[in-house]
Parts: C-alpha cells; structure tokens; sequence
C-alpha cells in the first residue's frame, strides 16, 4: 500500500525594524474557526529573574550561530526565532526525541515555556522602541489527525497562542498570510505561497521589534569609503561615523556597543583582529564569553564607523541541528512526536527546517526580518582615557542585543557589503 506523507510546518517568525514608518492598510479578518472558545489560556506566574536562564539562551545563540556559519559568506540567523520555533515543537515531542531537544536547547520543554512566557511578558516597550510577540496554530479539519488538547492547552497558557481548525484550502492561505500581515504591521505581507496538499499544521510566532538610534546620523556622518574584503577584494561602501561610549575587546577582536533609544535593545559589533579571519573568530566564541563581554564592556571613548548596508540569508538546518545534537526528531522511522496529536496513517517527525532573514542597517536606525520553518513529514586593561577606534571597514561579526538581559537575537556575519 502506498504511503501518504503528511507535512507539518511550524513557522517562527521574526521582524525586527528600527525607523521603519508603520505602513497602513485594511486589517483583514480571519475566516478560519477560531477554537479559542474552548481553550482558555491558564493563568501561569511569570519568573521575576531570568538571569540563571539567560546564559543558557545565549549558549544556544553561539552554538546555533557557529554551526550556521559559512565560511566566506554573509550569514545573518535569529536565534530567538529558532528557539521559540524548536519549543513550541518540542511541546508534542516524547522519549528520546524529547531528551534530544532539550539537550540542544540548552533547557527542559518546561524550563523553556516558563522562561519564554516570562521574557515574552516582561519586554521593554517605548516610543521609540518595541519588541512584540504574537503566535497561533492552524491545523487541517481532517478526520485522520487529532490534535492532542494538552498540546494545544500548553500553547495557549505559555505562548497566548490564537488557535484555528480549518480546512486548509485557498481561504486559509489567506488568512494564515493575513494574520501575518497583520501582526508585523503589514511589513510582512505574506509567509507562504501555497498550503501544499500534505500540509497538516502551522505554528507561527511573530515578532515585531522597531527602534531608533539613540542618536541619528547627519548626513556630514556619512562618508564614501571602502570596504575590504577577507580576500583582497574592495568594495565602495558608505559609512557611518559616530562616537560611541562602550567599547569590547578579547583576546581576538575589538568592538562596540551602539544603543537605541533609552538603551534597552543595542547593536552590537565585533571586528575581528588583523590576521584573525571572521570563521577563525567566530569558532573562538562561546556563551559564557559573549555574555561575560557584553556584561563588562568598558565606559570609554570610542570612535565607531558602520556601513550601511542591506542582506539577506536563507538556510536549511537539518544537518546542523542534527549535528548539534537531536537525529533522532528528523528520523522517519523512530521520531516520537505523540504528544502533538496522532496521525493515522503512520509517525510524524521533522522533514525541514528552513531559516531565512533580512536586516537593514542605515541612518535612522536598522530593520530586519526573519522566518523559521520547521516542516514535519508523517509517514504514512588600557588607559580609560584612551580614545579607542573601531572601523568596520572589513570583515565582522555583528549583533542586535536584548540589554535587559544580554540575549543577542540576531546573530550575523557581514563579509560582503554589495
């Protein structure tokens, strides 16, 4: 008998836009059944410290970034999107493939839905600045699947998740796009082209975050210059001058800490030393470093130079995650994922997971996107006064920082600027 395969995609979703002029349109409504009447979100007490946890979100933000690097190109990940993408999915995970997971992310399923609740419910929010959250869950009207209701019990009290039944046709594909459109300020006008006849779920998480520099360039900041690649190459770039107040250094690379408005989020950059490649740099760095470093950067002057630019990046994570630890979730024969719901026809387990991302970096502030789709397949010490000058005029490695809690949610590595 030939078997049907079912996809499952879990979609993480992460905007992040700085200056951006909110765009206007019609709100358009949801067609699909919203089954939020008969789950009501339990009340659940937000941790008042995250600081024990910090550290173990930050660890998996280098070892995910070190394991998506590729030598010589631009890369650009979301961590935080990938990991409230992984667990939301590890929700429905069990036995080994659970175990799996948890090793990778760093926490217990449990540890991490308490701590992502209570970071969720706790971001700073200003007028010049904001990072918000929004998340739902669409699953096909089909006899053969039935969804477990802790599954989508849990969502709802850690992930205030919308939850939709609906038949997955042409309707749906509207309105998945359009609850996308509608929770990132319709910057993101869609995440999908087509629900292929396969499909079976989407979880998607959005996150819209918008900033302003603490201060803006003028345009006498802005100086045609050249930007040198690691083998040789030059490139015209415009740079942006400016002094900044908080300076990083290792034993590998310099750097610098620029804020946004009232210094909760940040722009972070490190420019590797001469002789010492981005790769080389990148393999140097670990959790417990990046967070010792962003934690201790020194009160000095330092005169910051920073291209404007604009890239995009897409990659497919089996291998790394599989790499970094949990096979077996990507095992079509063994992977355990009964605590999401049954399918008759046969398991379920992760077929793909597709990361792409966007960012803008120019005068006014920096803007920047990025989706993470996991697809499951079912069978059937210096002088303080010193002035300090760091360039980015070469390679480097660049971060945007939550500096409540030193979490960089995006992570990349600018090697080419055209």
């Amino acid at each position: 008998m030939k078997k049907t395969r079912i996809s499952l995609v879990i979609i993480s979703l992460l905007l992040v836009c700085a200056m951006a002029v909110n765009l206007t349109g019609c709100t358009m409504e949801v067609q699909a059944k919203d089954l939020m009447e008969g789950i009501t979100p339990n009340n659940v007490n937000a941790l008042d410290d995250l600081s024990s946890q910090n550290a173990d979100v930050t660890d998996f933000a280098i070892r995910l970034f070190k394991a998506s690097n590729e030598n010589g190109k631009n890369t650009l990940i979301s961590p935080l999107s990938v990991l409230c993408a992984l667990a939301m999915t590890a929700n429905g995970a069990e036995e080994e493939t659970l175990a799996q997971m948890e090793e990778v992310l760093g926490m217990t399923a449990e540890e991490l839905n308490l701590y992502l609740y209570s970071y969720m419910k706790n971001l700073p929010q200003g007028d010049k600045y904001k990072l918000s959250v929004a998340n739902s869950i669409w699953f096909k009207d089909d006899s053969r699947f039935s969804v477990n209701q802790s599954f989508l019990q849990t969502n709802a009290d850690y992930y205030g998740a919308e939850i939709y039944k609906s038949p997955f046709n042409g309707q749906t594909l509207k309105d998945i796009n359009n609850w996308v459109k509608n929770e990132t300020d319709n910057m993101i006008p869609k995440i999908i082209d087509e629900i292929p006849k396969e499909a079976l779920m989407y979880l998607i998480n959005a996150l819209a975050f918008e900033a302003e520099w603490t201060e803006i360039y003028e345009k006498d900041q802005v100086r045609d210059k050249t930007f040198t690649k690691e083998d040789g190459t030059k490139q015209d770039v415009e740079l942006m001058y400016s002094t900044e107040g908080k300076y990083l250094e290792d034993e590998n690379a310099t750097g610098f800490i620029k804020y946004y408005k009232e210094r909760k989020y940040a722009f972070v950059a490190m420019l590797p030393n001469e002789g010492v490649s981005v790769s080389e740099y990148i393999n140097s760095l670990d959790g417990a470093s990046l967070a010792a470093l962003l934690a201790n950067a020194e009160s000095r002057t330092v005169q910051t130079a920073i291209p404007k630019f604009e890239t995009e990046y897409k990659v497919e994570m089996n291998e790394i995650l599989e790499a970094m630890g949990m096979p077996k979730a990507f095992d079509n024969k063994r992977a355990e994922f009964g605590g999401l719901g049954e399918w008759s026809e046969g398991p379920i387990y992760i077929g793909k997971v597709l990361h792409k991302t966007y960012i803008q970096v120019g005068e006014k502030g920096t803007k920047a996107g990025a989706v993470t789709a996991i697809q499951m397949d079912g069978a059937t010490s210096a002088d303080p006064t010193e002035i300090k000058q760091v360039h980015l005029d070469r390679p480097f490695v660049y971060m945007l920082v939550d500096c409540e809690n030193n979490i960089p949610f995006f992570i990349g590595t600018m090697m080419d600027v055209n």
